[in-house]
């Protein structure tokens, strides 16, 4: 059975594709899981730090680039 297959039957017994997609992403990358699980808790203080840990090693400052990211919504 090729993977569309498999796709059709998971779906056929009423598999849940957003939670077949967590799952993947959270067994394939554990940060991913961590950040998913964090934003289903509406942990968004953990979300904050995590955000601004990432900006912080790339240099650059998550305060101004949210800022500007929001600006967009305006």
């Amino acid at each position: 059975m090729n993977n569309l297959d498999s796709l059709k039957t998971f779906i056929s017994k009423g598999g849940n594709i957003p939670d077949l997609i967590k799952t993947s992403i959270s067994s394939n990358n554990p940060v991913m899981g961590n950040l998913i699980d964090m934003a289903n808790k509406g942990d968004t203080k953990g979300l904050e730090n995590f955000a601004r840990n990432l900006f912080k090693e790339k240099g650059r400052n998550f305060d101004e680039e949210f800022s500007e990211f929001m600006h967009n919504f305006k």
